[in-house]
């Protein structure tokens, strides 16, 4: 059955209009519900029969208050529930069993969409000694938006809201509300919308007394969320600043080793009894460690102006096939070097994945350049690639000189570097942080198996992406 009201309707302004109009206040969408609650719980309580005027905000904790006023109102009880056109308010589809054994009890009053009231929410309760209105305005915001069920489901934009038991204040809204109301087959009586006169005091009282009981439980349980949440941010603050304090800590020490060597070295030339080949041992040393340092300060570098750049960083759709045959052939030199067999499968067929600008060469090189490094002469490196469910999997195998099972959970720590007494290791130790880092922006992975002397996977997974 459906009733249609016109456009010029607004309870809200009705409730304002009288000669002292409450006072309106400025609620949350929370403080509300408690408002509504704190009235479903006295009606329940005192089983009146009670004609209950209502338009709620659309989601299942509104619907949830009426659901429970209904399954537990007398047969001498009326419900008008307001909704939108074409926006039903959910309270058929769960009681749908109910209502139809109680359809004389229940009417669906559908508003037309443009309708002012459509931005309104109001409850009136009328029963032969009690009366009470609330009535919710939700002001519009400055930005427009035409998907209106996401404003009437934000947490945090307030209601200009005004409550009452004054039978003036309700009884001209239900004057509004019998003046625009037309109905064709099934009227609503007039007694409907008659307020009674005075409203008991104990009943008043009791309102009172749940609404406290209702808002008190409230600002206890917002209490809890807050402290909780606080803890949770100060547990990460100081994670973070225990993170900072070692990453410092462990740049410091990354910086000391090379000077300190250079000094030693620089004290040891000053030597009169130095020999011809001890001086040129010594020079090729402050060569080496003034490579080391500026490895480590370019890597920092790096580091940071990645950590930097990702926070505004847009992914991209990239193909593998695109990208890893260059990386690959770009370090085929280095292999015939050191003998080492450098070989690639990666179908062309393979779907785009996301990634940052950039972000997908560097993974590449980072990966293959630890690879090449750490396999001997004669070893063997494959690049792999195939999908796997909704990621493209990269895989990086080589027959290199593997990594100890108690050093595979530090590799993609800061400055951390495989200690080998076969392979000299003269990098910043950054490379694996910047692919993780890298990867995690973009909703991938990396993990590694690893075998002493036996060689080492990595494996990447990247997020399929699809063509707008």
């Amino acid at each position: 059955m459906n009733d249609f009201l016109h456009q010029d309707l607004s309870v809200y302004q009705l409730a304002l209009g009288v000669e002292a109009p409450a006072q309106t206040v400025a609620l949350d969408p929370a403080t509300l519900l408690s408002l509504v609650r704190a009235q479903i719980d006295l009606l329940i309580e005192q089983q009146q029969s009670t004609t209950l005027w209502v338009k709620l905000p659309p989601g299942k904790v509104w619907t949830t208050e009426l659901t429970r006023y209904h399954s537990s109102m007398s047969e001498s009880s009326y419900i008008y529930n307001f909704h939108v056109e074409g926006r039903k308010t959910g309270l058929e589809e769960e009681n749908l069993t109910s209502l139809s054994n109680l359809s004389n009890n229940y009417l669906d009053i559908e508003l037309s969409a443009n309708n002012q009231i459509q931005r309104e929410y109001f409850l009136i309760v009328l029963s032969a000694n009690f009366c009470s209105l609330i009535a919710a305005y939700r002001p519009r915001k400055n930005n427009k938006f035409n998907n209106l069920e996401k404003i009437d489901n934000s947490k945090n934009q307030l209601l200009f809201t005004i409550t009452s038991i004054d039978n003036k204040v309700i009884q001209r809204v239900l004057d509004g509300i019998q003046k625009e109301i037309f109905s064709n087959s099934q009227p609503i009586a007039p007694k409907k919308f008659i307020c009674p006169t005075v409203c008991e005091p104990a009943l008043v009282s009791q309102l009172l007394t749940k609404q406290l009981q209702r808002q008190t439980e409230l600002n206890r349980r917002v209490g809890v969320e807050r402290v909780a949440k606080l803890q949770q941010q100060n547990q990460e603050l100081q994670t973070k600043e225990r993170l900072k304090d070692e990453y410092l800590t462990n740049v410091c020490q990354e910086l000391r080793t090379p000077l300190t060597q250079m000094k030693t070295a620089l004290s040891l030339l000053n030597s009169p009894t130095l020999k011809p080949h001890q001086r040129q041992r010594y020079l090729q040393m402050l060569n080496t460690q003034c490579d080391r340092q500026g490895v480590l300060i370019t890597g920092l570098m790096a580091l940071i102006e990645l950590e930097h750049n990702l926070e505004d960083a847009a992914l991209e759709l990239v193909k593998l096939s695109e990208i890893v045959p260059g990386v690959v052939s770009t370090y085929q030199p280095v292999a015939q070097e050191k003998g080492i067999m450098l070989g690639y499968t990666i179908p062309t067929d393979l779907p785009t994945v996301w990634c940052v600008n950039g972000g997908l060469r560097q993974i590449v090189i980072y990966l293959l350049n630890n690879s090449l490094k750490f396999t001997p002469n004669g070893g063997q490196v494959w690049v792999r690639a195939k999908v796997q469910g909704e990621y493209v999997q990269l895989e990086i195998r080589d027959t290199g000189i593997g990594i100890a099972e108690s050093e595979i959970s530090k590799i993609f720590d800061c400055f951390y570097r495989v200690r080998s007494g076969i392979i000299h290791e003269d990098g910043a130790g950054l490379g694996l942080t910047i692919v993780q880092r890298l990867l995690w922006h973009c909703g991938g992975s990396i993990n590694v198996k690893s075998k002493l002397d036996e060689g080492s996977i990595f494996t990447v997974q990247m997020k399929i992406g699809k063509e707008e």
